[in-house]
């Protein structure tokens, strides 16, 4: 069976497809007869999925986060399409290819592990670089962050996406030390590699892209690294670990601690741009077949994002402004 991927798929199709199911509800209709209402996913989007003959009877085949295989027609329900299921059974894991249900970086993530093992050794410092050493010489961890979304809704929401944002961080902050004077370069360096690698245990993706228990529970793992090296100054390692907590920034955003030195500050800032510009761009890709200057409601930037920014000027060329 060939796989039909959900941004194919147009009104009055017949579809007989695997699916992954990213929300499940049982509910009753007016007249008192219960269906299934699904949320349905690939690497190319979601769509939304109906139930209605034998819902309690096929419900409990599945979970949320199991693959299924689906017969079904496709309809249209207030403008958006919706498939309408008489036939479905669960599909086992590992007849699944996983790469058609979960997007992926664009980039080499060999080439990215690379990058990031070379920025690692401009720090100098040699309580962080045996830090950094302990975490990226296992082999399992290694494993975990090269595969982990950076996040679970807003930003570099794919397998790899926590490398990506990684070294983004990682090449920013090299630019900025340059910059300014009197930055802890080595703290700064070594907290923009480590912020997020609480992500690879805070974040499932062997399905959908959600939080964990154990993630809420164990937030980031710095400490447990730090009691493992000889001697590792307490004002160091006090100061990382403020890198680390404060670098969402403010408690609305859920951190923990406000920033306070130099380097938190910085790391909050260039996390936030990068996350916020990578979650501008992957909206405005998911939207490119709007064919509006303005995509759809953001519901986490809470605003319409304007798409048409290439100006050209009447040359051709890119529009400049006067000197």
């Amino acid at each position: 069976m060939n796989k039909i991927f959900i941004e194919d798929i147009t009104e009055n199709d017949k579809i007989d497809s695997t699916f992954l199911v990213k929300g499940k509800n049982l509910g009753t209709s007016k007249n008192g007869k219960p269906y299934l209402n699904l949320k349905l996913g690939d690497k190319t989007g979601d769509i939304e999925a109906r139930v209605w003959e034998n819902a309690k009877h096929l419900s409990a085949l599945f979970e949320k986060d199991d693959f299924i295989r689906v017969k079904s027609r496709v309809t249209r329900y207030q403008n958006d399409l919706q498939l309408v299921i008489f036939e479905l059974e669960k599909c086992p894991k590992e007849e699944i290819f996983i790469d058609d249900f979960l997007p992926r970086t664009d980039k080499n993530i060999e080439m990215m592990f690379g990058e990031l093992a070379e920025i690692s050794k401009e720090v100098k410092n040699i309580y962080l670089k045996e830090l950094l050493d302990l975490f990226f010489e296992d082999e399992e961890f290694t494993r975990l962050f090269k595969i982990a979304p950076a996040a679970k809704g807003l930003h570099h929401v794919y397998i790899g996406g926590l490398l990506e944002h990684t070294l983004t961080i990682g090449k920013l902050i090299l630019d900025v030390v340059k910059h300014y004077k009197g930055i802890n370069a080595d703290l700064l360096l070594t907290g923009g590699m480590l912020h997020d690698i609480g992500k690879i245990y805070e974040l499932s993706y062997e399905g959908s892209f959600d939080y964990t228990d154990e993630g809420r529970l164990l937030g980031h793992m710095i400490e447990d690294k730090i009691v493992e090296i000889t001697d590792f100054p307490n004002d160091l390692a006090m100061l990382l670990k403020h890198l680390i907590l404060s670098h969402h920034g403010y408690y609305e955003f859920g951190s923990p601690k406000r920033p306070k030195t130099q380097e938190a500050i910085i790391l909050y800032y260039l996390d936030d741009m990068d996350s916020k510009i990578r979650g501008f761009q992957e909206f405005i890709e998911k939207e490119k077949g709007n064919n509006s200057k303005w995509t759809g409601y953001h519901r986490l930037f809470e605003r319409y994002i304007y798409k048409d920014t290439n100006v050209q000027s009447a040359s051709g060329g890119p529009e400049e402004e006067n000197d």
